[in-house]
């Protein structure tokens, strides 16, 4: 081993990882090593100029305190991982204004750490364990079936995800896990991460192969048609439509609000799934009346839902396929996160359907996490257009302007773009009179 607090430049260089394969130093001119200013520790300071013409500096410190293997070989202690385990290292890169750290690209490339403990907490149920109100960690460790060894770090864990409080050893839900990660409440939103959780965190690993290959990675990927399976089978289909609701019922919420519905009666949703589009819309409207179009199957989960809501006597279902059967006649026909899940051909064509049911002066809203039009900002509809690589053979997300463009093809005018929340937008289009 080699003790850095004791070594040349030559030694140290090779320890922290800076020489190339040949054994030359990677120091570039302007940057030296220093030898330690007291036995704790060990300076690199360095002025650079990178190919761009931007002077920055850098500088380490690693303390024998902070960092137990000083001493240790470069492979299992290389210059890297001492920025990782030393409290005071700090990398500096000072531009014309502030500096700059690799905070960000480690919280992203370690962000799967976080997303998995929270799915781990929603499968668990943790949160509606908890909804029910405080408990101790003994009481939570019984209650969720937690192994000893894991159970005090993984709810300490959700206390530094902000997801959970702790006050006197008890442990309680944060404001917002309460009113949308306890099943018991309506405002749920955890459906969609139970699918997530179960089906998309391991079909992401196979991210790389699906940018190499263009094909999708999830069920499909071993000739299964992840919708037939899925529709097929009553239990796992109520899931899903469920999760859909989770993740639509702010923008339904956001559409009644925000479109004027006063110049129309009737409207569809096509692709509606258990309902909420209908419901929220039309509880907001009492005016109106809707149907939510979905293929058969959809139907008993689709009336059950409208039933609870006490809204039966307002919205009907009707069972069709939007690729083989043509779409409701209604004033306005909404389809919510549909269009992404289809190539440009089949973009295309839905909205053409769509056309062709309107009557002279009808309206089209199709929302989806749409990009922004420089494809700079919106990374959740970006990251979505992801995960349709890995889910259907040729879907995509799209902009704004993309499928404006779509709507004037199919005969739409006056086409806008309006945020909803969060990532959500809508994109409407009006037949002429």
């Amino acid at each position: 081993m080699t003790d850095f607090l004791h070594s040349g430049p030559a030694q140290i260089t090779a320890q922290l990882g800076v020489q190339d394969a040949s054994g030359r130093s990677r120091l570039r001119a302007g940057e030296s090593l220093h030898r330690p200013r007291s036995s704790a520790q060990l300076v690199i300071v360095g002025n650079s100029r990178s190919s761009q013409n931007d002077i920055f500096s850098w500088h380490s410190v690693a303390t024998r305190r902070d960092v137990p293997g000083l001493g240790m070989p470069s492979d299992r202690f290389g210059f890297g991982t001492i920025l990782e385990r030393q409290s005071t290292t700090r990398i500096t890169r000072r531009r014309a204004m502030g500096a700059m750290t690799p905070d960000n690209i480690m919280q992203l490339g370690m962000g799967f750490w976080a997303s998995k403990a929270m799915l781990s907490a929603v499968e668990l149920g943790v949160f509606t364990e908890l909804a029910a109100g405080p408990a101790n960690l003994p009481a939570l460790q019984a209650r969720l079936k937690l192994h000893p060894r894991s159970a005090r770090d993984f709810l300490d864990t959700l206390v530094a995800l902000k997801l959970l409080e702790r006050e006197d050893d008890h442990y309680r839900n944060a404001s917002d896990t309460d009113l949308f990660l306890d099943k018991a409440k309506p405002s749920y939103v955890g459906g969609i991460l139970e699918m997530a959780n179960a089906r998309l965190y391991g079909f992401w690993g196979s991210l790389t192969e699906a940018l190499r290959t263009g094909e999708l990675q999830n069920e499909g990927k071993h000739s299964e048609d992840f919708f037939a399976a899925i529709y097929a089978e009553p239990e796992r289909l109520r899931g899903f439509l469920n999760a859909m609701s989770g993740i639509s019922a702010g923008a339904a919420q956001a559409i009644a609000a925000k479109f004027d519905w006063s110049k129309y009666t009737t409207f569809a949703d096509v692709g509606a799934a258990q309902g909420m589009v209908p419901v929220v819309v039309t509880r907001t409207h009492p005016h109106l009346k809707a149907i939510g179009f979905d293929l058969p199957a959809v139907q008993p989960i689709f009336e059950e839902f409208v039933a609870q809501q006490g809204l039966a006597d307002r919205i009907r279902f009707q069972a069709g396929s939007f690729f083989d059967d043509p779409m409701p006649n209604a004033d306005v026909i909404v389809m919510g996160h549909i269009l992404h899940d289809w190539d440009l051909s089949e973009k295309k064509m839905l909205l053409k359907k769509a056309f062709a049911a309107l009557p002279k002066g009808g309206a089209v809203i199709a929302y989806d996490a749409v990009i922004d039009d420089e494809r700079r900002e919106n990374a959740f509809g970006l990251l979505m257009s992801l995960n349709m690589l890995i889910e259907t053979p040729g879907g995509f997300d799209y902009t704004g302007a993309d499928c404006q463009a779509w709507m004037h093809d199919a005969g739409f005018v006056s086409t806008h773009v309006e945020p909803l929340l969060g990532p959500d937008s809508m994109v409407i289009g009006f037949k002429p009179e």
